[in-house]
């Protein structure tokens, strides 16, 4: 390794903006067990579906439409 590393000529990561960030949500039992069964059909990991599935809910606007009893 050297001592000493120039860096004057680098360049910020263009796709640092898209990184994901880790977060802890809860899930039930039965999303998970079927988002995971589409994971063995795709060979998709299931975060990776589950992120997919939210992005594309945040991108068409969807709401929920949640009823309270």
């Amino acid at each position: 390794m050297r001592k000493q590393y120039d860096f004057s000529a680098s360049r910020r990561n263009p796709y640092a903006s898209q990184l994901k960030k880790p977060v802890t949500i809860r899930l039930d039992e039965q999303s998970i067990t079927y988002f995971k069964s589409m994971a063995a059909e795709t060979g998709i990991p299931y975060q990776s579906l589950i992120n997919l599935y939210l992005k594309e809910c945040a991108a068409s606007g969807k709401k929920l439409n949640l009823a309270w009893k």
